[in-house]
C-alpha cells in the first residue's frame, strides 16, 4: 500500500491560489501537467490509482507572503465523503486571531494533520507563542508536518527553515509526530538526518527531493527505514514517476515498502 503524504490541490485555476512566481516553477517543473484545468476528486483518484497510490494527504496552505492560500475549509470540502484523502489543516502564527480556535475548527471539519511552513510564514518553530498549538494537536493526536530546508520561492526567508529549531519541540512535546517536510533540503540533511535519529518522534519527509539522489543526500537512508515518509509534492512533479523512482532505489524490498507507504500509515493511525 502507498501513500502519498505530500499533495497539493488548489480551487478552480491555480492562479486563484498561488502567486505567479508559484506557476511558474510549477509548469517548468511538470510541464506535462494541465494547470488550467480545476483538480477534483475523480481527476486526482485517477492520478492516484495510475501511480498505485491508496492514500493521500491533502494540504492546505496559508503562506499569503511567499506562495498563497488555499483554505482548511476548501481542503476539508474537497475531501469529504472520500476516505482516501486525508485533509491537513495550515495555520499561520502571523496571521490567526487565535491558533488554537482555528486548529479546534479544522479538526471538526475533518482535518487530521496540520501543516506549518516557517519560512513562508515568518517564525521559528520552537518561539514559546506557537507553544500553545503544538499542544492542542498533542491533545487530539494529530501530526504536525514543517516545511524544512530551502526554497525558491519569492520572499521566503530561508533562515527560518533550519530544522534543527525542531530540536526543542520533539523534546518538548515527546507525543507529537512531527514530520519534516523536504527532510532539510538543501543545507540540513545531516541535520534532519540526526533529528530522525534522536527524537522517536521525528520523521524524515522526502517530498520535492528527486528519489533518484536520495542515497546521495541520506547515504545510511537504510538505517532510518522506520523513520521515512514517501511524498510527491504534487503538482509540482509526476506522482507515478517518483513511486517508481523508489521502487527501483537499491534497498531492500522491505524498507521501500515502509518508506512508500507502511510509515506514514502508522503515523495517521490507518489500517494496513
Amino acid at each position: 500500500m502507498f501513500i502519498d503524504f505530500h499533495v497539493h490541490v488548489y480551487e478552480n485555476s491555480c492562479e486563484d491560489d498561488w502567486h505567479p512566481w508559484v506557476m511558474d516553477f510549477l509548469k517548468k517543473s511538470n510541464p506535462n501537467f494541465d494547470f488550467t484545468k480545476e483538480i477534483t476528486q475523480e481527476r486526482l483518484l485517477k492520478i492516484l490509482d495510475e501511480a498505485g497510490v491508496k492514500f493521500a494527504v491533502i494540504l492546505a496552505e496559508s503562506a499569503p507572503a511567499a506562495t498563497g492560500v488555499v483554505k482548511n475549509k476548501y481542503v476539508a470540502e474537497f475531501c469529504k465523503e472520500e476516505e482516501r484523502f486525508i485533509p491537513f489543516a495550515s495555520i499561520n502564527p502571523n496571521t490567526s486571531c487565535n491558533m488554537v480556535e482555528e486548529m479546534e475548527m479544522a479538526y471538526e471539519m475533518g482535518c487530521r494533520g496540520l501543516k506549518l511552513l516557517p519560512s513562508y510564514m515568518y517564525f521559528y518553530p520552537n518561539e514559546a507563542r506557537v507553544y500553545r498549538l503544538y499542544e492542542k494537536c498533542a491533545d487530539l493526536k494529530i501530526p504536525v508536518m514543517f516545511h524544512t530546508g530551502i526554497s525558491v520561492f519569492k520572499n521566503v526567508r530561508q533562515k527560518y527553515a533550519d530544522p534543527i529549531h525542531l530540536d526543542d519541540v520533539a523534546v518538548d512535546f515527546p507525543d507529537l509526530n512531527i514530520i519534516m517536510a523536504h527532510s532539510g533540503r538543501g543545507i540540513w540533511y545531516d541535520t534532519a538526518f540526526m533529528l530522525a535519529r534522536l527524537h522517536d518522534n521525528v520523521y524524515l519527509e522526502i517530498s520535492g527531493l528527486p528519489p533518484k539522489k536520495l542515497l546521495e543526500y541520506f547515504p545510511r537512508l537504510e538505517e532510518l527505514e522506520d523513520k521515512v515518509i514517501f511524498g510527491s509534492d504534487f503538482p509540482s512533479v509526476d506522482i507515478k514517476k517518483n513511486v517508481r523512482d523508489i521502487q527501483s532505489l537499491p534497498m531492500s524490498e522491505k524498507a521501500k515498502k515502509k518508506i512508500l507507504g507502511l510509515n506514514a500509515a502508522r503515523v495517521l493511525g490507518l489500517e494496513v
